[in-house]
Parts: structure tokens; C-alpha cells; sequence
């Protein structure tokens, strides 16, 4: 079973990427900060999320 933070990760990391990208075709500095710094948060949120679920398994 995957871990709730990994699909939410998943999803921060999808979604800051296409901020990310939409603030450097328009050229908007600040969407594409959010972006990236959104895109972070979701690789953060992902590697807690996968932590738990090692910890899952060794328990199991």
C-alpha cells in the first residue's frame, strides 16, 4: 500500500511543474518561483511518504 504523502507529493510535484512552466512561458517570475518551490515540497512530501512505507514493511 502507498503511503497518503506519496500520492500527495506526486501531485505537488505535477503541479508546481506545470506552474513552473506556465510562469516561464508568460514570464512571470513569481509563478514560476511558486512553482519550482511547490514542485520541492512534493519531492519532500514523496521521500516522507516513502520513508513510512520502508518503516511499513520492516514492522509487517
Amino acid at each position: 500500500m502507498v503511503d497518503d504523502d506519496r500520492k500527495e507529493g506526486t501531485l505537488d510535484k505535477i503541479k508546481g511543474t506545470v506552474k513552473e512552466q506556465v510562469g516561464k512561458l508568460t514570464g512571470d517570475e513569481e509563478q514560476e518561483a511558486e512553482g519550482k518551490a511547490q514542485k520541492n515540497k512534493g519531492k519532500v512530501q514523496n521521500k516522507v511518504g516513502e520513508t513510512k512505507d520502508k518503516a511499513r514493511d520492516k514492522l509487517s
